[in-house]
């Protein structure tokens, strides 16, 4: 067996901290390289680092690949250094593969220069706090021992600024059980975060945790959170928790602690060196050395290293102990560098065994949760709402919509519609090529339309879309694969990627079947039979690429060279504008459908990931529509994941009037604010037929009807 691909890149750019903590796995344990290393990454390091970094995405054919700045404290780099390294990746990795660029800092060096430069070079930024002041200064402190709290909090908020806001990732906390998990929860909370990690202190068997009350100490913390975060209606994401309910539920966990997932991150130190995961340097001096360095060796070398290659078995390169484990599936050994022992290496169940078992255990047996893909109250603010929080949002309702497709194909599957073969490739392909496919409108549109014939017992239109799904999943992955199609239609769709067509045989000889096959570059009948291949025209603007699709009644040509000119003037006055709604449409629209006439308010919307449109005169006008177009957008979505009732109609109408009313908001002058009121009450007006329509409303309905009240107010109150 051989490791997957490295998606998870992190480079030490500085390898020195301006605080002491005493929990510190760089300058704490075992490991002391750090002080042989130097302090900061040189250019050249950098550069090639990111040639090594393309060279390895393109010969594995990568979509995206994550890039963590870390440290040490990465901001003691400075922000010339840091804008540099940003613009350095990108150059290298421009139209091989999207940069995911990600930070985690102690944010003590934060101010409003530092945090706008982020926001500029799109560096996600996670801050590490320990909860509330006691808490937090327990550990985290200077030199001469004074703690950094107030300044850890300081940057936090700054960094939650509505205009800085869209670099904020979230927080990191690690687990003290000295420490009052009810206080700790209260204060991460109150910062409003998108996304808290919890981590457990890094330990061995030759260095066990801290265990003041007994053998689960960690996981009784960590359950008192759970509970309380679920009380909550979970405001925010808590990545230890979905985890461990995506595994349980036969999903891909998302945290390298958990789960029998090949590891997919290596590490790249300031002097160069490749290394693995940094949290093997609690185990002994040197552990996570490879002997590999960037100007020399190639990260597909860099993999052949023994202490990746141990990691590759699963299953079979755990203990006995752990393989016979009722949990083993979800909590896969837990963290590698956490079952160390002297005399028997990693063979051993993780120190923190008997938290994990009682952590998993209690997810599992509590109350059953609301399926994932649903949305969370706060979400549904944030999309009603608008602002810097949107964009979040919008990624969990795309989460939560990708949950909702595979849903459905999963009960197509079991219902036998489509060839086992295209869905026995589907599994294999499972990851982010797949991802990508299903996020195509036109996939949720199928699926949608089979699973209400197989409901009612009828023909399932077109069951020959699950062999397209297969091969549009490996054509983006650049797998090979060939599966078996019906070819009396005489073309194929590959959701997101492209159509293949052929002529059918006049004795219909060919109903019976054919094979195409792909290889991530070509499509092909196998027989040798001609085809034509055609890619669905793309359109890329303001860094977003929508597939392009336009009515039959568009008049024929190239739609994406007529709507390239004023579709990016129009994006210009949106991100003028409106900001954070651009981020938040980039972040969940893929498809542009083009119609011929104007698009009445009754006429029903695509799925989720599209946007209907139809010509406007002028920028602000086609901003306008993509403003209204994209509350359509959410709307659907969030119809497709919970019920709305009866009088939907209306509030939908209320939902679509007022992203028009926040358009005419951001506009100045008498006549934009008449027509801000205007629609605002257009929008209420909605509401009271919503309200009216029906006895009895569903608690999603009201909520929503309720956020839209509250943002038609906000905006009047601004006026």
């Amino acid at each position: 067996m051989t490791a997957r691909p490295f998606r998870q890149f992190v480079l030490k750019i500085h390898s020195r901290c301006d605080l002491a903590c005493d929990h510190c796995y760089v300058y704490e344990h075992a490991d002391q390289s750090w002080r042989r290393r130097p302090r900061v990454m040189a250019p050249r390091i950098v550069r090639a680092t990111a040639e090594r970094i393309a060279e390895h995405a393109r010969a594995h054919r990568l979509d995206r690949v994550t890039v963590v700045l870390h440290g040490g404290e990465p901001l003691l780099a400075g922000p010339e250094r840091l804008a540099a390294v940003a613009r350095e990746l990108r150059q290298h990795l421009d139209g091989v593969a999207v940069l995911d660029l990600r930070m985690q800092t102690n944010g003590l060096r934060l101010d409003d220069d530092f945090c706008a430069l982020l926001v500029r070079e799109r560096i996600h930024t996670g801050v590490s706090l320990d909860g509330d002041r006691v808490s937090h200064d327990r550990h985290r402190v200077r030199a001469d021992g004074s703690g950094s709290y107030d300044d850890t909090v300081r940057a936090i908020r700054l960094l939650g600024r509505p205009a800085h806001r869209a670099a904020f990732a979230g927080l990191l906390c690690t687990v003290d059980v000295e420490n009052d998990p009810d206080t700790v929860y209260g204060a991460l909370t109150e910062l409003r975060p998108p996304r808290v990690d919890f981590l457990l202190p890094h330990a061995t068997w030759d260095h066990p945790p801290a265990r003041p009350r007994g053998a689960t100490d960690y996981a009784d913390w960590l359950i008192t959170v759970y509970e309380r975060w679920n009380a909550e209606e979970r405001p925010m994401s808590i990545r230890v928790f979905e985890s461990v309910e995506a595994a349980a539920a036969g999903e891909d966990g998302f945290t390298e602690a958990l789960g029998l997932g090949s590891p997919d991150l290596v590490v790249v130190e300031t002097d160069g060196a490749i290394e693995q995961a940094d949290w093997l340097k609690t185990v002994a001096e040197g552990a996570p050395e490879t002997g590999y360095h960037v100007l020399v060796d190639s990260f597909d070398e860099a993999a052949r290293h023994p202490g990746f290659q141990a990691r590759v078995l699963g299953l079979d390169g755990l203990s006995a102990q752990c393989r016979a484990c009722p949990v083993v599936s979800v909590c896969g050994g837990g963290l590698y560098g956490h079952r160390y022992r002297s005399g028997s290496g990693f063979a051993n169940p993780s120190v923190y065994c008997e938290d994990l078992l009682e952590l998993i255990g209690h997810i599992q047996s509590a109350a059953p949760a609301a399926p994932r893909h649903t949305v969370l109250p706060s979400d549904l603010g944030a999309l009603t709402a608008g602002g810097a929080s949107e964009p979040d949002a919008v990624r969990r309702l795309l989460e939560a919509q990708l949950d909702l497709r595979h849903a459905m194909l999963a009960y197509l599957r079991r219902a036998g519609v489509g060839s086992e073969e295209a869905w026995q490739a589907l599994v294999r392909l499972e990851g982010p090529a797949l991802d990508v496919v299903l996020a195509d409108p036109m996939v949720h549109s199928w699926a949608v339309r089979a699973c209400s014939a197989e409901a009612r017992g009828q023909s399932v239109p077109d069951a020959g879309f699950v062999a397209g799904l297969a091969l549009a999943a490996a054509f983006r992955a650049g797998r090979r694969l060939d599966v078996p199609v019906r070819a009396g239609g005489g073309e194929l769709l590959l959701p997101s990627v492209g159509r293949l067509r052929w002529r059918p045989h006049a004795s219909g000889r060919d109903g019976a079947g054919i094979r195409v096959g792909t290889d991530g570059r070509d499509v092909w009948r196998t027989d040798g039979e001609e085809v034509t291949w055609e890619p669905f025209p793309r359109l890329s603007v303001g860094g977003v690429e929508m597939r392009v699709q336009a009515d039959p009644l568009v008049p024929p040509g190239d739609p994406a060279a007529v709507w390239r000119r004023p579709l990016q003037a129009a994006w210009d006055v949106l991100s003028q504008r409106h900001p954070h709604e651009a981020a938040a449409l980039a972040a969940g629209v893929n498809t542009l459908i083009l119609r011929a006439g104007a698009t009445e308010p009754h006429v029903p919307r695509p799925p989720f990931g599209a946007l209907a449109l139809s010509r406007r005169e002028t920028p602000q006008d086609l901003a306008l529509t993509l403003l209204r177009e994209w509350q359509h957008a959410k709307f659907a979505a969030l119809r497709d994941l919970d019920e709305f009732g009866a009088t939907e109609a209306a509030l939908r109408q209320a939902y679509a009037d007022l992203g028009v009313a926040r358009a005419w908001h951001a506009r100045q002058g008498p006549a934009a604010r008449g027509q801000a009121v205007r629609w605002g009450q257009r929008a209420l007006t909605a509401l009271d037929a919503f309200a009216a329509g029906a006895e009895a409303l569903p608690p999603t309905g009201l909520r929503l009807a309720a956020a839209i009240e509250a943002a038609v107010a906000q905006l009047t109150a601004d006026r």
